[in-house]
């Protein structure tokens, strides 16, 4: 099987795989009225066996990353297994998983060992109260801890996920900066972006990543070159810290020129954009192993209706209601 690619020659190489709809925390900007089903009960999210061909079907047309995320998937009993299945797939390089880190600092040398070579956790505030205010959940220094926890079993770097909001954490850079500065974490500030749900909060807290990069780049940060299969943060070095910074900026202009990534919800839909107006069933072709070349050539054939563009500028977010669907 041939690399996937789109009409724009774009190439995919980055997969990014929920393994559930469910998360534990209320945040303000995602679920703030927490989790509700949408009409999905947990026993029929992909099954472990559906995991292994999806991804598997993905390695073998050039997919060299796979990120596990939710909802929360540490929520899932078997995530572990999760990873391990993923494993399997020898093109698959990097094994990414996105979560609240909560379960961090019981299950990170479990995720490790089946695998996981990549974490990022998301926190929005590095005072406790606010991140419970925002989280809806007292749990700042267990999060914390988590981190810690992560570094322990071996891994050389965390990345840290911060939504941007312009009263939260916009003015934070210093305080976010110094704890970096002795961390080998990198840092990354994500735009807010507008949801079905969401607009009032977006018209309310929404601010411009720009802010943060002309601050990074007046005090010496420099940005660096990106990998084919990296996300879409734009990553900045300074020679004073261990850490470096992130900035996701899916309002810059050319943002979607170097997409590279494709998702696949936790129901088995495939998902051509964050921010487009349906997904593919694929579901019915993760039944056997033998449907692997029936499920690629399905993939392959929707790359065509890949748009080269979201319509985020237009104000148009597609299907997408909350940021619950974003998956990390």
């Amino acid at each position: 099987m041939s690399q996937f690619t789109d009409a724009y020659a774009r190439s995919f190489y980055y997969l990014r795989l929920s393994v559930t709809d469910v998360c534990n925390f209320r945040c303000t900007y995602c679920l703030p009225d927490g989790y509700k089903p949408q009409g999905t009960r947990n026993k029929s999210f992909l099954s472990l066996d559906e995991i292994r061909r999806v991804t598997r079907a993905f390695a073998a047309a050039g997919t060299e990353k796979v990120r596990l995320t939710g909802g929360e998937p540490s929520l899932r009993r078997d995530f572990t297994e999760i990873i391990a299945a993923v494993r399997e797939n020898a093109a698959i390089r990097q094994i990414a998983v996105t979560t609240n880190g909560y379960r961090l600092a019981r299950d990170v040398r479990d995720w490790r060992a089946a695998g996981l070579t990549s974490i990022n956790v998301s926190v929005d505030s590095l005072d406790a109260r606010q991140f419970h205010a925002i989280t809806g959940q007292d749990k700042f220094h267990q999060v914390m801890a988590g981190i810690d926890a992560a570094f322990e079993a071996g891994f050389s770097k965390v990345k840290v996920n911060s939504v941007l909001m312009r009263d939260i954490n916009s003015h934070s850079l210093d305080t976010f900066l110094q704890w970096i500065r002795t961390r080998s974490i990198q840092l990354r500030f994500i735009e807010l972006m507008e949801t079905g749900e969401g607009s009032d909060l977006f018209r309310r807290q929404h601010i411009s990543g720009e802010v943060i990069r002309d601050q990074l780049l007046m005090q010496g940060w420099q940005r660096q070159p990106r990998g084919r299969s990296d996300g879409p943060a734009q990553v900045f070095r300074h020679p004073d810290y261990l850490g470096e910074v992130g900035l996701i900026m899916p309002y810059e202009k050319d943002f979607c020129a170097s997409c590279n990534r494709l998702r696949v919800s936790a129901i088995g839909n495939l998902h051509l954009c964050l921010f487009g107006e349906g997904g593919i069933p694929l579901r019915d072709l993760l039944a056997s192993d033998q449907q692997q070349d029936e499920l690629q050539a399905r993939i392959a054939l929707s790359l065509g209706q890949k748009k080269q563009t979201h319509f985020l500028h237009q104000g148009n977010t597609g299907i997408t209601q909350n940021l619950s669907f974003i998956g990390g």
